[in-house]
């Protein structure tokens, strides 16, 4: 089906709906980054997989209290989705937090951006596997995954990440499509809350304060309540081929906040990355609206 729906011409507001889609999905990755140089704290405290877990754990609340899920707004298939989902969810946090404990962040998130480089390729046509391949060779060129030593750990951890994020990207897409406003999330996220707290809350609760649970609540809003509210909402605009290419570009904003924030200088390279990386991503906003059934 999804190779008839990318065959037609496109909508008369498909370019509009393309730029919509991409300014939340920069808006999200944005917000990801943000929130993973406010946990740097919480992980001296609890952890990174306890400051993931804090994570999950209160957006569910939140996601709860905002979105109040109702039966009727679900099929019995459409809450397996959400389900579903919010269980990949917590897997794609936890993996990628385990992978950044054993691994160097650049090449832990250049092994995770698999997982949305082979979603981008795998549903892309034409222009759009060009697009993706060239997103490829920035998120390498901004890595430099051959400067780090390997573990085979760590390196599992982040492949796990990545086939979570792809099966992420895929059944946002499908709960944004089946379910109304925000009730998907508002039942998937609480799941992954859920998860998250099976997983790992046992070890780390232990270590909580007053001060920590407060920090953790104010963490959730801005990672991971926002982003995946505005990639749901993108999802419903841009195909998954052009999202999963749009992805590239978080290594480069993670690059950017490190010059800004952290006087970290990138090299040669690291600075073609981020031009092969906007290149692509111009050309995912422009080619990726989603066509109509």
């Amino acid at each position: 089906m999804s190779t008839a729906v990318t065959t037609r011409p496109a909508a008369p507001g498909a370019p509009t709906a393309a730029r919509a889609g991409a300014s939340m999905a920069v808006g999200s990755m944005l917000c990801v980054q943000l929130g993973i140089a406010v946990s740097v704290g919480l992980f001296d405290d609890i952890g990174a997989d306890g400051a993931a877990w804090i994570r999950l754990a209160w957006a569910g609340l939140l996601m709860l209290a905002i979105g109040r899920p109702r039966p009727s707004q679900f099929t019995r298939s459409s809450f397996l989705a959400c389900v579903l989902l919010g269980v990949v969810t917590a897997g794609l946090t936890i993996l990628f937090m385990a992978a950044i404990a054993r691994l160097p962040m650049g090449t832990a998130s250049a092994l995770e951006f698999l997982g949305p480089l082979g979603v981008a390729v795998w549903r892309g046509r034409g222009h759009g596997r060009l697009y993706a391949g060239l997103a490829a060779v920035g998120v390498v060129l901004l890595t430099e995954p051959w400067h780090a030593g390997t573990d085979l750990v760590g390196v599992a951890f982040a492949l796990g990440a990545a086939v979570c994020w792809a099966a992420y990207i895929l059944l946002t897409q499908r709960v944004g499509d089946r379910i109304p406003g925000i009730a998907g999330v508002a039942v998937s996220i609480p799941v992954a809350g859920l998860v998250a707290t099976l997983v790992v809350g046992p070890s780390v609760a232990g270590l909580l304060t007053w001060e920590i649970a407060l920090a953790g609540l104010g963490l959730a809003v801005l990672l991971p309540v926002v982003p995946f509210i505005l990639e749901l909402l993108a999802l419903r605009r841009l195909n998954t081929a052009a999202f999963g290419t749009l992805m590239a570009l978080e290594p480069a904003f993670a690059l950017v906040i490190g010059l800004v924030v952290l006087s970290q200088v990138p090299g040669i390279l690291p600075l073609l990355g981020i031009v092969c990386v906007v290149v692509a991503g111009i050309g995912a906003e422009r080619t990726g609206a989603r066509q109509p059934a």
